[in-house]
């Protein structure tokens, strides 16, 4: 059994309507979830295949981080996706630079964040102090990479270009989407 502390703001979304969203990551991931809303603590114990019932924490993590559940639950897609955090907070040294350091990772009008996206392939998402990412290993690791380039006061420009050669790169090594630019799956 593990335990997983998420935001009071997000039980709601890891329940779901009626225990919907509760329910599904139940049956794919084959755990049982206690969910303790007054504190944000959530038990987590596997009751059937082991390799999901370890993915299932990460799943409630991030949909702890502010990632739709659809989104989270690509992490039962294969056992090569992963997820992962950069703390925006870590890299700031006070609130005022924490809120510059989150806008470089946001961009105008969210057009940095959407191109970590389209240009990765994996799932983006700023919720609080935190930069969440979903994908397989080389795209979790461009976005990370670029994310701290922005943290680490790199001109938006070369932190574009990364990305671009990034992309690249997968294509070139046949490197299968996870998603498509714009959303869908």
């Amino acid at each position: 059994m593990q335990h997983v502390k998420i935001p009071q703001d997000r039980i709601g979304v890891l329940i779901g309507e009626g225990g919907e969203t509760m329910r599904e990551i139940e049956a794919k991931a084959e755990v049982r979830l206690d969910i303790d809303s007054e504190n944000g603590s959530v038990a987590v114990e596997t009751v059937g295949d082991p390799v999901s019932g370890l993915k299932a924490p990460d799943i409630v993590r991030a949909i702890g981080r502010g990632f739709a559940p659809d989104a989270a639950l690509r992490l039962l897609e294969d056992e090569m996706m992963l997820f992962d955090v950069v703390d925006i907070d870590a890299a700031a040294r006070n609130t005022n630079d924490m809120k510059r350091k989150k806008g470089r990772l946001i961009g105008e009008d969210g057009r940095t964040r959407e191109l970590m996206e389209e240009l990765t392939g994996a799932d983006v998402v700023i919720y609080g102090s935190t930069l969440g990412v979903i994908g397989a290993p080389q795209e979790v690791d461009a976005v990370r990479t670029a994310a701290e380039m922005l943290l680490d006061g790199a001109p938006h420009g070369a932190v574009y270009s990364f990305l671009e050669e990034k992309h690249n790169e997968m294509k070139h090594q046949g490197m299968e989407y996870h998603r498509f630019p714009g959303g869908q799956s």
